[in-house]
Parts: structure tokens; sequence; C-alpha cells
């Protein structure tokens, strides 16, 4: 949403969603994982700030860690949505005005089919990037696969074995979104526009 109205005729909303980019883009991951953990619920009206303190683990470092993540993660997905739009032909916008569409109709129907296609490979990385920077949430005390690795460790003192077995998890969590990706690239790609394969060039 926010890569769709960057590239909108309305210069306000395009500042909106550049302004919120840069906040998200410049600060480090881990700065904004504290931020989430600690300094949010500060903020928020007390009734709401101490239940969520006072949420038993794992919720209480959970929740942040989403939010801190899907804000993280969205900005860059911001960027690539907001690249694909603006790499299609300015005739394909200026076709859907031609047939009497409205603004929203021309990003619905038009425009956002053909970006989709053509970000989906990026959109990969950013999946796989999820997955790999949910270990920054370990330093809130959210034990998710790096931490259980960590704990597992030091429970056992087999270093290797517990680091191994948490490679070997998220290489295969990774791999299932690469293949899914490339199958979902394959089922939606226009002949011509992007090649799911080098072979496919030419076709």
């Amino acid at each position: 949403m926010v890569g769709t109205l960057r590239t909108t005729p309305y210069k306000w909303v395009v500042r909106l969603g550049n302004a919120y980019v840069e906040i998200f883009r410049n600060v480090p991951l881990i700065v904004q994982m504290f931020l989430w953990f600690f300094v949010v619920p500060e903020f928020l009206p007390k009734a709401l700030g101490d239940w969520i303190k006072q949420m038993p683990p794992p919720w209480s470092q959970y929740f942040p860690a989403v939010m801190c993540l899907g804000l993280f993660t969205s900005v860059r997905v911001a960027e690539q949505v907001k690249a694909g739009i603006q790499s299609l032909s300015r005739g394909q916008g200026m076709a859907g005005t031609a047939l009497g569409l409205t603004l929203g109709q021309t990003y619905r129907f038009v425009l956002l089919p053909m970006a989709f296609r053509i970000v989906l490979p990026p959109l990969t990385s950013e999946f796989m990037n999820v997955i790999k920077n949910s270990s920054v949430a370990l330093t809130i005390g959210l034990l998710e696969l790096t931490g259980r690795a960590r704990a597992m460790q030091e429970f056992s003192f087999k270093v290797f074995e517990a680091f191994a077995a948490a490679t070997v998890i998220y290489l295969l969590t990774n791999l299932v979104v690469v293949f899914a990706m490339r199958a979902l690239e394959k089922k939606v790609r226009v002949p011509g526009l992007i090649s799911a394969s080098p072979s496919a060039g030419g076709h």
C-alpha cells in the first residue's frame, strides 16, 4: 500500500509515504526492536501499556518482535513496489485513462497486476530476510530459533550440534520459500515480460 501510494499524483500522500519509509529505513533493526519492546509501551495509555508489559512470555516479546519486523520489512517492500510500478511504461497508465478508468481502477486492473509480476523476485529475498532477521528478536528475550539453539548448547554443552541444527532449519525454511516463490513466478509469468528461466527469454 505504501509503495503504491508513493507513485500517485497526490504530492501530500507521496510526502507522507516518503516520511514513513525514511523513518523506518534509517533506524537499525536492533534499535527498532528495543524501541518496540522498551519504549512504545511507555507512550501508550497506562492501562494498555501495563497490559502489554504484564503479558506472560513469550507473548510480551512476540508481539513487539512481529510489529518491528513487519514495519521494518514494509519499507523495503514499499521501495520495491514503487520501483516496480515506475518501471512500467507511461503508456499503460495512459491507456487505462483512455478507457475511462478512474485512477484507482487503473492501478487495480492495469498497473498493479503487471508490477506484481515484476517485484516477485525481489520479494523472494524479503521473505528470506524476514526469516533471518527474526534472530534479532533474541535481544529482547524471545526464544526463536537462534535463541533455542543457544539454550540447547548451554544445557547440553553441544555447541556444534545445536547451531548445526539451527543452520539446517534456516536453510530448509528458506529453500521452501525459494521454491514456492519460483513456482508462483512461473504460474503468473506473462510471456515477453518476465522469463521464469534463461531459456524462456526468447519465447
